[in-house]
């Protein structure tokens, strides 16, 4: 079993995975990676399984160095990836000498960059995933994000392998939007024809105070905040409550499991990803949309994903 040694942990690096569904009801949020198609896709690179344990990087990234050396794969944002002082691409798998230190620095476009290792982080699961729950303190390593001086275990795996890269014409189509396509929320009729119309028609700034938990936005507030009170019931991934300020927040990763906030929206399956690369100041709209619709878009999304035309081996 080889090991990472992080140098430098950048701002905020987690182990994530794919998450842990189906507890909910006992308070406890999905978390997992923000942009699941860059993890999957990252991990496909490096021949791993598509919800391996990789590391999650936010706005700024680290310095790690490989003992043994390593197959790596960077995919998401580009946050300037060099090794040994050489830059290196994304979406494509990468041999890491004995020895040798990747760099990542600020984001260059959307808000994460994931570090896939052939093999996945070794870490002890909680609750059947290995993604680090920020909110309890639970999962990944330690619970936390890393620090300086971190050992990181990668498991052992098989000895076949051979270089690849995500065709450009397939990155088109994962490319992060900033228009989020939504079908109505639970509560959208709770909001009068006036308020919907400011909701569609407006452009919203990502918030500072945004984080894994929840996308707060600025702009223009719908009349009347967020309506009368009402019961507090379950809530689900994208899930867009307004606030009594009358403006709207992206239930995230790790979200709350209940919530007394009407919901105007949701955000459609397809687009999930593209919330995992929003960052501070961002501006986004929203777009409405049917459901037959967003069920074939994710349809085609996952035909995409499960297609052998998806990648290219590198010779």
């Amino acid at each position: 079993m080889s090991v990472i040694e992080v140098r430098a942990p950048g701002l905020l690096t987690t182990v994530q995975d794919l998450g842990r569904e189906g507890f909910g009801p006992i308070g406890v949020s999905a978390s997992g990676a923000a942009d699941p198609i860059a993890l999957r896709l990252g991990n496909r690179l490096v021949g791993n399984t598509e919800g391996a344990p990789a590391l999650e990087q936010t706005l700024l990234g680290g310095t790690f160095m490989f003992p043994e050396g390593a197959i790596i794969a960077l995919t998401g944002s580009d946050f300037g990836a060099e090794l040994d002082g050489a830059t290196i691409p994304l979406w494509s798998s990468i041999e890491v000498g004995v020895g040798q230190t990747l760099r990542t620095g600020a984001t260059r476009s959307g808000a994460r960059s994931y570090l896939c290792v052939r093999g996945g982080i070794a870490v002890k699961p909680f609750l059947g995933s290995s993604s680090t729950h920020l909110l309890s303190g639970l999962g990944g390593h330690e619970g936390r994000a890393l620090r300086k001086g971190d050992v990181l275990s990668v498991r052992t795996a098989s000895t076949f392998f051979h270089k690849q890269t995500v065709r450009p014409r397939a990155l088109q189509h994962f490319q992060s939007r900033k228009v989020l396509r939504v079908t109505p929320g639970p509560q959208c009729e709770m909001f009068p024809h006036t308020a919907q119309e400011i909701f569609y028609g407006s452009a919203y700034r990502v918030a500072e105070e945004s984080n894994r938990m929840g996308l707060r936005s600025e702009g223009t507030a719908l009349p009347g905040g967020g309506q009368s009170e009402m019961t507090t019931e379950g809530v689900s991934l994208g899930a867009v409550q307004i606030t009594p300020a009358g403006l709207p927040i992206i239930l995230f990763v790790e979200q709350q499991t209940t919530g007394g906030y009407a919901k105007i929206a949701n955000v459609i399956s397809a687009d999930l990803s593209s919330l995992g690369q929003l960052r501070p100041r961002d501006e986004i709209r929203f777009e409405r949309t049917d459901w037959e619709t967003a069920r074939q878009l994710l349809f085609e999304q996952e035909k995409l994903l499960a297609s052998d035309e998806l990648m290219v081996a590198v010779k």
